[in-house]
């Protein structure tokens, strides 16, 4: 898999129980109860075949300060298997030699299934301890003072995958609780350097990345992430999506993935009609009435939102509103893929994924 520099493209806080809208996402804090850091499960150098460092590892007798969010600015694959995580990897530690570094140069990686590899040696030995530190290369000048994490894909005009968010969190939230960092102290490449990594979209999560783990740290739930859509935002399939969707509740609207004045007036009477907040903007409350479950022999504009986000995603679907065997089929591969449930009906987690 070709690697591409991140030089080539590149804090708030916020406190729990509130709903915050970054970018083009909106993230549901709930208030937290006791607090418990899980350790997420992270496969060593030896699980992805990783290659014997050219050099000794530098392991610091301190902790670090800080935690550094990168892009990888690969393409954004949708295939989310352990095996392809697993070749990422191995990519990026020859990509890394190739430069003349001693071994892969981030601590760790994150893909775009959300498996969480150990990048250079040891860095996972270290965490574990609390206490020390490997030095690392990912940013000039702050690689003996900050861990880095390499986030699969390119994330100028995308946000991360579901998985990869979800994964990310936990390991940001182990990494503080072992080192007692606060999350204020995540950061993005572009914060320490010249470049736009990790993307413009990405950056614009950042804050909204950090509450999730101040969540996560004071042990509470941290919700699903939904896209946001307003007025005047490019044509996407996902504003067809939610057209669609708006049709099946009664709204007379062309789903053309468009958010014109129609669809604005159209979320607003729906959000009247669900006792919501009404402000014309399609977020996380908006969208968890809006979806329909659907499953084999249903018909109609639900299916047809399914069909559209699908087809977004890299899957070969018609958009014949037809829940169909062959659809059915398909339905259960996207959920195998992302570690769903695999029952072929799209409820309301596979729904978060497809939106993603």
């Amino acid at each position: 898999m070709k690697q591409y520099s991140r030089r080539s493209f590149g804090k708030l806080t916020v406190g729990v129980g509130m709903s915050v809208v970054v970018g083009l996402t909106e993230l549901q804090l709930l208030r937290p109860s006791h607090a418990a850091v899980a350790i997420p499960a992270i496969g060593g150098t030896a699980t992805w075949g990783a290659a014997a460092p050219k050099e000794p590892i530098k392991r610091l007798a301190q902790k670090p300060i800080g935690i550094v969010v990168h892009h990888t600015t690969s393409p954004n694959s949708n295939d989310f298997t352990q095996t392809k995580a697993r070749q990422v990897a191995r990519s990026i530690q020859q990509s890394h030699f190739n430069r003349g570094w001693i071994d892969t140069g981030q601590h760790f990686t994150i893909s775009r299934g959300g498996w969480i590899l150990e990048g250079r040696h040891q860095s996972l030995a270290a965490v574990q301890q609390g206490t020390t530190h490997v030095q690392g290369a990912h940013v000039d000048g702050h690689n003996e003072t900050h861990i880095g994490i390499e986030c699969d894909g390119l994330y100028m005009e995308h946000a991360p995958s579901l998985p990869l968010w979800n994964n990310l969190v936990a390991l940001l939230a182990y990494l503080c609780h072992q080192y007692g960092l606060t999350a204020q102290t995540i950061v993005g490449h572009r914060d320490l350097d010249a470049t736009l990594c990790p993307g413009d979209t990405f950056y614009s999560l950042l804050p909204q990345l950090r509450a999730a783990v101040e969540t996560h740290l004071a042990g509470g739930n941290v919700g699903r992430m939904w896209p946001t859509l307003k007025r005047n935002t490019p044509a996407t399939s996902l504003a067809k999506t939610a057209q669609y969707l708006l049709r099946t509740h009664g709204a007379s609207i062309t789903a053309d993935g468009a958010f014109g004045p129609a669809t604005e007036a159209a979320v607003k009477a729906f959000q009247t009609a669900k006792g919501l907040t009404v402000n014309g903007i399609i977020g996380a409350a908006t969208w968890e009435s809006l979806i329909r479950t659907v499953r084999l022999g249903d018909s109609g504009d639900a299916v047809r939102a399914v069909q559209t986000r699908l087809a977004a995603q890299g899957y070969t679907t018609t958009s014949d509103g037809q829940f169909t065997a062959t659809l059915n089929a398909l339905v259960k591969t996207f959920q195998t893929n992302r570690q769903l449930s695999v029952d072929g009906v799209v409820g309301i987690n596979s729904w978060n994924h497809l939106a993603m």
